[in-house]
């Protein structure tokens, strides 16, 4: 998901560099949805790691 977002960004960069104001925008919108989505199910798995108290694996 975050590469999704970082792609959006990109696109959204080259898009302003070349003049594309509405594609850039969209680009941006859409980036930053898909980041803050990213934080989210982050945040979640986080939150559900440390309820389970599991550890990770030593290798």
């Amino acid at each position: 998901m975050l590469g999704w977002a970082i792609m959006f960004f990109v696109v959204a960069i080259i898009a302003a560099i070349f003049g594309f104001g509405g594609i850039a925008g969209a680009a941006a919108g859409i980036a930053q949805v898909l980041f803050f989505v990213f934080l989210i199910l982050f945040a979640v798995s986080v939150v559900a790691s440390v309820m389970s108290g599991r550890r990770p694996p030593v290798p």
